[in-house]
């Protein structure tokens, strides 16, 4: 056994491995795609060499293939110290991360019923890697974990008191583990300690959400439920009136044919017709797409109004974080939104702005601003991986 530590993220049809040193340091990464297609594709590294995969390939197979390939190339000698497991969905069972036994096991997927397309995947990593590493420790650190601190009055919904109680109907929140990771990062670059600290943490992807964080504690965050609800998203369509149900009911769609279409077939795909990805947005937006500019209005709105709205959660905010995909490289996004919070005093440097904040220490905030606002790419892998070695020290493994 050596001292590195494998952290592992099972997607329906994807498979992301990130390897860390004892220190925590990034040693390599691998991806799979198109898992169980007749054309499954993997490579070690961004752009980096592939990884030959059987047709048909599942999880089990590509993890295997990835493993021996760090390992063929000296990256793992042996077997980890420890394994991270990015899971989905602990409800309520799960407050902190938790060493996987099969009782754990067992309560993950007891969550499955909450993230049906996202916890069986996630469990299928776990098997697999306890088939490989048997006396390792695996570690499952939870998107649902980071918001287990949210008051009541954030997290109840104003529904019969008993849908939460028997069949735990609440906002849980997700992207725990990234909003956990500015938590951390945005006070060090503030010259602050994490509990002195308050932020708005947008994660800004395919999926997006945004969170307060009031003394380096999760107190509102917009994903309710699952992970629908809240901004309007890559093909997700955020919040909508349920009365949709109904209403659609009526039409002919059923309501497994309307839930698919809010999670796949919306969001800004759906209003532009085109594309959930926003650089291909923005050029058909610069090319008169009129679409396209809507679907981009309607991200930025929105975005800028549940940044109002999480500023009732918070006694101060020493900054406003952007990060994600589209948080961290799009300076685009960055200035529209926050043109549509001038009135709350955020004002952007638009140098610094087109620079992501690379040249000012992450910052993009005008002198005349109100508020610090920062840019800061997430890293989740690293936040697992950290859960994963404290438990693996723990167990005497490390």
């Amino acid at each position: 056994m050596d001292d590195t530590i494998l952290v592992v993220n099972c997607g329906s049809s994807s498979l992301k491995l990130a390897l860390f040193d004892q220190n925590h340091k990034p040693l390599a990464s691998a991806l799979a795609e198109r898992l169980g297609d007749q054309s499954p594709h993997a490579r070690i590294g961004d752009g980096g060499a592939p990884v030959a995969l059987p047709p048909g390939a599942n999880h089990e197979q590509a993890l295997e293939a990835l493993i021996r390939a760090f390992q063929d190339r000296g990256l793992m000698s042996s077997q980890p110290s420890a394994v991270g497991h990015r899971v989905v969905h602990g409800g309520e069972t799960f407050r902190h991360s938790a060493l996987i036994d099969d009782s754990v096991r067992d309560a993950i997927s007891e969550c499955s019923g909450l993230a049906p397309l996202h916890n069986p995947v996630n469990l299928t990593g776990i098997d697999a890697t306890r088939a490989l590493f048997p006396w390792v420790p695996q570690i499952a650190v939870f998107d649902t974990a980071f918001h287990q601190t949210l008051p009541r009055k954030a997290f109840h919904y104003a529904v019969p008191e008993s849908w939460y109680r028997d069949w735990g109907v609440r906002r849980y929140g997700f992207h725990g583990t990234s909003h956990k990771f500015m938590s951390q990062e945005a006070p060090r670059l503030l010259g602050r300690t994490p509990a002195a600290t308050s932020i708005i943490s947008a994660h800004l992807g395919n999926g997006c959400s945004i969170t307060a964080i009031r003394d380096g504690v999760s107190v509102d965050t917009s994903m309710g439920l699952t992970p629908l609800e809240g901004l309007v998203m890559g093909t997700r369509s955020g919040d909508v009136d349920p009365g949709l149900f109904e209403y659609l009911a009526t039409k002919g769609l059923t309501a497994k044919r309307v839930h698919k279409a809010l999670n796949g077939e919306s969001g800004l795909l759906g209003i532009s017709g085109q594309t959930n990805d926003m650089r291909s947005l923005c050029e058909l937006a610069d090319h008169g797409h009129e679409p396209s500019s809507l679907a981009i209005d309607i991200f930025c709105f929105r975005l800028a109004k549940y940044v109002g709205a999480m500023m009732t959660s918070l006694k101060q905010l020493d900054a406003l974080v952007f990060t994600g995909g589209i948080g961290e490289n799009s300076a685009r996004i960055r200035q529209q939104t926050l043109e549509n919070l001038e009135i709350l005093g955020f004002v952007v440097n638009p140098e610094a702005n087109k620079h992501h904040g690379r040249l000012s220490d992450g910052h993009i905030e005008d002198s005349t601003s109100r508020f610090p606002i920062l840019v800061i790419p997430t890293n989740e892998e690293l936040v697992i991986a950290r859960e994963a070695a404290r438990f693996a020290n723990r167990s005497g493994s490390a």
